[in-house]
């Protein structure tokens, strides 16, 4: 039997704050970290409010500062995506303690980062510099700033990482994806370690008055910690977020070798497309639910063995919705009895880079036993009243199991199990 997959690292990047720990504890706190947006004027754009990760000035404690990650020299051929990225790298290679010298360990780690949009604000920059002021004027560095697989790059050029490099571009269920093809790479050799997950940061005037004209953000203005409120009557629209969320995995033999310390098991992916419409899945949820049951196949398990859910709940009614048909279509009576969290509500959501951050919740509170709270739900909507949402305050309970979805445009689906060490 093969040795099982191992969580050694992790690192992340939100905006609830710079670093794993803040990041999680904040979200046990109840604190919201979408706020007004103060990165560029809004103008008449309806979208005032945003997931944005604080930098030093507003969060001396944990806020982003670029300076720790790069040089200013360096920092003019990234986009905002791959610091992101490099930040959450070094986390989470310092706490696997892995960061190999040999030929043979750089060869063998594989550098995974998925993206939805990659570097976003780059490309609308450029256009803006091409229009006003000319082709000579733009910057040779614009192409790999926004290319969406730089952020891998970037971190794989920093540490001599020389295995497999990759970003799935699979929309919001990129990050997750990331964590499932890493787990390949393990399982084929084709790699012995994987920093895996996803990072984005597209929160632009463009890309804003894109999604709002698909009607699918939240237009609330006066309080912007109310807006994100997955299952809840009141949405009406998601949060757009930003940050990097990865990990470093590996088989467990090869982690008790180097004396390193399991975290958690990766116990179970899938991932299926609904062939079904570009935005919208459909109703019964059956694309979804393939990919939950392939992650459950993997692991080994039944349906009621999962003891919590940290749902993909974007706070869209059509997609919170579909959703939860996938997942009646996939646990059918042992559903209510499940926990059911939508951490979103208090980081918006971060596209590509969802997976990546909901991963590591999702690990944490199989390390600790302890739920977050889903920000925002005083009303569910009547026909999930039968559902166990963790609500309100975070919750102690016992988890060996937990699942963590990502879906995105296009019809893809991603599930991913992670069990207590």
């Amino acid at each position: 039997m093969s040795s099982p997959l191992v969580i050694t690292g992790m690192g992340m990047v939100s905006p609830l704050g710079c670093g794993v720990n803040a990041s999680w504890e904040r979200l046990l706190a109840g604190r919201s970290g979408v706020s007004s947006i103060t990165r560029f004027e809004t103008g008449e754009l309806p979208i005032k409010v945003a997931g944005t990760v604080p930098g030093m000035e507003s969060d001396p404690e944990a806020g982003f500062d670029p300076d720790r990650v790069a040089d200013a020299k360096e920092r003019r051929k990234m986009e905002l995506f791959s610091l992101y990225a490099m930040a959450a790298a070094e986390e989470a290679l310092t706490q696997a303690n892995w960061f190999p010298s040999s030929d043979e360990d750089r060869l063998a780690t594989a550098t995974i980062v998925g993206s939805g949009i990659g570097g976003f604000p780059t490309i609308t920059q450029a256009q803006d510099t091409l229009t006003t002021r000319g082709h000579r004027r733009l910057s040779p560095f614009t192409v790999p700033a926004f290319l969406a697989n730089l952020a891998a790059g970037n971190v794989s050029i920093r540490y001599g990482l020389r295995g497999p490099l990759g970003c799935p571009v699979t929309a919001c269920a990129a990050g997750v994806q990331a964590i499932g093809d890493g787990m390949r790479l393990i399982r084929s050799g084709e790699a012995e370690v994987a920093l895996v997950g996803g990072a984005e940061a597209c929160i632009d005037p463009l890309s804003l008055a894109s999604f709002h004209a698909m009607k699918a953000l939240s237009t609330e203005q006066e309080a912007p910690a109310k807006a994100s409120r997955p299952f809840d009557q009141a949405r009406n629209g998601f949060v757009m977020g930003e940050g990097a969320g990865l990990l470093v995995i590996e088989t467990l033999a090869h982690a008790e070798a180097r004396g390193a310390t399991p975290l958690a098991f990766l116990s179970g992916y899938g991932t299926s497309a609904d062939a079904h419409h570009i935005t919208a899945g459909p109703e019964d949820g059956a694309g979804a639910a393939a990919a939950i049951r392939a992650a459950l196949r993997m692991a080994g398990l039944a349906p009621e063995a999962i003891d919590h859910i940290n749902a993909h709940a974007t706070s869209t009614p059509v997609g919170d919705r579909a959703e939860i048909a996938s997942l009646r279509n996939a646990f059918g009576d042992a559903l209510p009895g499940i926990p059911i969290s939508a951490t979103k509500s208090a980081t918006g959501h971060l596209l590509g880079a969802a997976g990546g951050v909901e991963s590591i919740f999702s690990a944490l509170a199989a390390i600790q036993d302890r739920l977050p709270p889903t920000l925002n739900l005083e009303h569910v909507d009547a026909d999930l009243s039968d559902l166990n949402f963790v609500s309100g305050e975070a919750r102690e309970h016992r988890c060996r199991h937990v699942l963590c979805n990502g879906f995105g445009f296009g019809g893809v689906n991603a599930a991913l199990i992670v069990s207590k060490a």
